[in-house]
């Protein structure tokens, strides 16, 4: 994902932006291949992988998915992400 989209990118729960990014892992063409986009105002994560950001609202969202990302990544997102987020916590 480039780091350019962050100036375009909103919470598909509450419409908030700016958001905020958290890197986990670099492309290599200087993007970000592992992270995740969280909003302030919701506490919500979107995770990306593979470079791709995956904003879905909650009904559209594998919890599963959406824990092992977190699992996968604690050590490189800070904890109010990895303990606080909504919408599942670990």
């Amino acid at each position: 994902m480039d780091r350019d989209m962050m100036e375009i990118l909103a919470c598909p729960m509450d419409k908030h932006a700016p958001l905020e990014l958290f890197e986990c892992a670099a492309e290599k063409g200087g993007g970000v291949d592992a992270g995740a986009i969280y909003c302030p105002k919701c506490s919500r994560f979107y995770p990306i992988m593979e470079g791709i950001p995956v904003m879905l609202p909650d009904d559209l969202r594998d919890r599963d998915s959406d824990i092992g990302f977190l699992k996968d990544h604690r050590g490189s997102l800070p904890e109010k992400i990895t303990s606080g987020a909504e919408p599942w916590h670990l």
